[in-house]
């Protein structure tokens, strides 16, 4: 079964865990969208920061230039990382790790370290994904073909449905924005829930495959302006959208790119859904 829906949101995240950017237009690259999840900060132990224990990297803003990373944060003056003129990340590589994977982090450098470390109070290290990333996709999901992935938690992408948030606020005491759960694509004219469904998009010259429900932990109680623990909407979702095989709440899908690397992808397209029966 094929139906059309509309692509209304389009988000990058530079930084892993800091505040996403909204786009008019984004290009695909091997691990998703160009610019996303492409620098982390990692402690002494070399192990990724997240929302999740640093609720105050909501406040980081990213920018990107043709010639650097900006970071903005408040109370500081602007972290500029250059960009190097052959677009590959130079640097000391470090051993990294994101929630169980081991990976390499390419070093940004002592002032970019020394930034981040007194903006979060703690010896920090920027580090920036390595030309050749090693990890993907989980297999068991993603299917035979690798699916490359910079710093993402599991999945080059995030696709959700602007409907099954609809629905999930007339359940909470008080709406929440879609930003809580930092997705890369935002579906509109789809049903809520229709994404448990998708089987595979196609937005122009791309295709993604939708391959694991999104299981949720705590960032989406993270307000995403004011870096402050807010409404929680776990226990709502607990109540109808608890996987038993995944043992936690869903809301959105992780999917892979089948086909279109190097091509662009715009905000307002019409995008052509297959479901499953």
């Amino acid at each position: 079964m094929t139906t059309t829906a509309s692509l209304i949101g389009l988000y990058v995240y530079p930084l892993k865990s800091a505040r996403g950017i909204a786009l008019e237009r984004a290009r695909t690259v091997a691990t998703g969208l160009e610019w996303d999840r492409q620098w982390m900060l990692v402690n002494t132990q070399g192990t990724f920061l997240s929302q999740r224990t640093h609720p105050q990297l909501a406040h980081f803003v990213p920018e990107i230039t043709a010639e650097a990373l900006i970071i903005r944060a408040p109370g500081r003056l602007p972290l500029e990382v250059p960009l190097r003129a052959d677009g590959r990340p130079g640097g000391e590589r470090l051993a990294v790790r994101v929630h169980r994977d081991p990976c390499v982090g390419i070093d940004q450098g002592h002032a970019a370290a020394q930034w981040v470390s007194e903006a979060l109070g703690e010896p920090l290290r920027l580090v920036r994904v390595p030309p050749d990333p090693a990890r993907t996709a989980d297999p068991e999901y993603a299917g035979p073909t690798a699916a490359p992935m910079g710093f993402a938690d599991g999945f080059p992408l995030l696709v959700c449905n602007e409907a099954s948030l609809a629905d999930l606020n007339t359940r909470l005491p008080e709406p929440i924005p879609m930003d809580r759960f930092r997705p890369n694509l935002v579906l509109s004219g789809l049903a809520a829930w229709a994404e448990d469904r998708i089987d595979s998009l196609n937005l122009g010259e791309m295709t993604l495959r939708l391959v694991k429900p999104c299981t949720r932990c705590t960032i989406p109680s993270v307000d995403q302006r004011t870096g402050m623990r807010a409404l929680d909407p776990a226990p709502v979702l607990r109540e109808f959208r608890f996987d038993k095989t995944l043992r936690g709440v869903t809301f959105g899908e992780n999917a892979i790119i089948v086909k279109g690397q190097g091509h662009e992808v715009r905000r307002g397209s019409p995008c052509q859904v297959t479901l499953t029966p």
